[in-house]
């Protein structure tokens, strides 16, 4: 519906009345076009549609990856929005992604957290609400000010300015986009996951991304100790996750399936077999093992029947079970082609490290499944990323002959290196890892989990060092303020991007003249007009 059109079904309504008569038209249909989503669901159905749009243009070309930065407060997710819009002209192939690594260490009220899944349940679902609810407000501010750009165009009599606003309102791109949400290990059973999954959705979330590690057991991707559950329990979960979606009417949501068996080497439970060869006799069959000779030797355990002879799983203190050394990527490959027949729409590889042919390797294989398979990809800050692409380099070199006699392989990450043949390589790769992946590896979104954690605390480090050290205000002005001011960032008007000018819009809507507005001449926004 154009703004036009939107004016006259507003004055419809009103004029049906018969004494509405202080209710402008065209002020409805502004406040109309400022809140087109009213509900999570309404926000879901329409970023899951651009999901799987998205999808399938990568299956049509790998060249049309996705990307996401993780975020872990609204106003966050906000500002990365209109950067975006403001450097790229378009919101297409931007996602947000909603970790919860940083929900754990820092929105739980038990204070910061190690990401094991101890954070309140509904603090996940509660930002993503959050972060549509600072998207929304900022398609009010972004449409608010056209709004009062239209008026001046009317004022002034210039028609050429009036139908170049009224096109870009009727084309208005929001800053709503998809979610892919981490609800960890499902927090608890089937059912306790189906519960979360309902509350992520009815916030906005279209995405959801669950891992195959046991929930009380949970561990960041990154750190040792993680221990995985079978794959029927896994799967229970992935099924709950999509009944979710479609009680609520979500019918295309994305289910990202994640396994972190790459570095995963312990399970709690044995598998529950029915038969040789099925699903669970696979998933034992990766367990290491003693042959048991001598039944007297039991105590409590389990034993696994195989080919006539009886053999104890290797159980620790803790009472968990290890898997044999070096299964990692067979159990892998096992996870994705389950996952995605029972009912997952992407895939997740938690890696050590950032490398295509590692998981270009796995996902080969997958592939003669699943021909289609792809995958949502952590470039992580927990990988030191210029030291394992320097090391990469180094290695191929060496494979190829070349003389790396310049370079200590230890010590890759000094400085010293950084203008060198060998840096300068390394960063390329960096550059174009993504794309390398999207082509290669089958990656069809990558994102970085923790980004603005780490800008945050880089950022402040820098402020504190001028603030409190010679620089004093200066510190502030010249790293902060000017740079605002000369680089164009909203935010240097922090009353409007705070909502102040929409607040007058509305005073005058509800008041008119009488309206006691906040930016008038005496507002100190207005020493930012230049």
């Amino acid at each position: 519906m154009t703004y036009q059109q939107e004016i006259t079904r507003a004055g419809t309504t009103i004029s049906g009345q018969g004494h509405w008569d202080g209710i402008a038209a065209e002020s409805v249909a502004r406040m109309r076009l400022q809140n087109r989503f009213h509900t999570g669901l309404d926000i879901a159905r329409y970023t899951a549609a651009i999901m799987r749009r998205d999808m399938a243009a990568y299956d049509a070309d790998p060249a049309n990856y996705t990307q996401s930065l993780g975020c872990w407060h609204g106003f966050i997710g906000q500002q990365k929005l209109i950067s975006i819009k403001k450097h790229f002209g378009t919101t297409k192939g931007k996602y947000l992604y909603l970790s919860g690594w940083m929900v754990a260490a820092l929105r739980s009220e038990f204070g910061p957290l190690p990401d094991q899944s101890m954070h309140e349940k509904t603090s996940v679902p509660a930002l993503i609400e959050e972060l549509y609810t600072f998207l929304k407000q900022a398609d009010a501010r972004e449409l608010g000010l056209m709004f009062r750009d239209l008026d001046k165009a009317r004022e002034s009599g210039n028609d050429v300015e009036i139908q170049r606003l009224t096109n870009a309102i009727d084309h208005y791109e929001t800053h709503v986009v998809p979610i892919i949400a981490d609800i960890d290990a499902g927090f608890g059973n089937a059912e306790a996951t189906y519960l979360l999954a309902r509350k992520f959705i009815e916030a906005g979330a279209c995405c959801i991304q669950i891992e195959n590690q046991v929930s009380d057991e949970k561990q960041c991707g990154h750190q040792d100790g993680k221990v995985t559950v079978p794959h029927e329990d896994f799967l229970a979960k992935i099924r709950a996750v999509r009944y979710a979606f479609l009680e609520l009417g979500i019918d295309d949501g994305i289910i990202v399936a994640r396994t972190d068996s790459l570095g995963a080497g312990l399970t709690k439970q044995i598998a529950y077999s029915r038969e040789d060869g099925d699903l669970a006799d696979q998933y034992n069959s990766f367990l290491d093992v003693d042959e048991v000779t001598d039944i007297t030797t039991l105590r409590g355990d389990v034993v696994l029947a195989r080919d006539g002879k009886l053999f104890r799983p290797k159980r620790l203190p803790s009472n968990l079970f290890q898997f044999r050394p070096g299964t990692g990527e067979d159990r892998v490959v096992l996870d994705c082609i389950t996952s995605l027949q029972n009912g997952a729409d992407l895939l997740w590889i938690e890696t050590e490290k950032p490398h295509v042919e590692q998981i270009a390797g796995m996902v080969d294989r997958i592939r003669q499944v699943i021909p289609n398979a792809k995958l949502v990809y952590n470039n992580s800050p927990s990988f030191n990323w210029t030291l394992n692409f320097r090391q990469q380099v180094f290695d191929r070199w060496t494979a190829e002959g070349r003389d790396v006699s310049a370079y200590d392989r230890a010590r890759l990450m000094s400085a010293d290196y950084d203008a060198t043949d060998l840096g300068r390589e390394a960063d390329d790769k960096i550059r174009t890892f993504q794309r390398d992946a999207a082509a290669r590896a089958g990656i069809f979104h990558h994102l970085i989990t923790l980004p603005t954690y780490h800008t945050a605390a880089l950022s402040t480090d820098n402020l504190a060092r001028e603030y409190f050290g010679e620089a004093g205000m200066l510190g502030y002005v010249e790293g902060v303020q000017r740079q605002e001011i000369r680089q164009g960032i909203a935010c240097v008007k922090h009353q409007n991007m705070s909502g102040s000018d929409i607040g007058d819009d509305h005073k005058e809507y509800f008041a008119g003249e009488a309206a006691l507005k906040a930016g008038g001449i005496h507002n100190t926004m207005n020493q930012f007009a230049a």
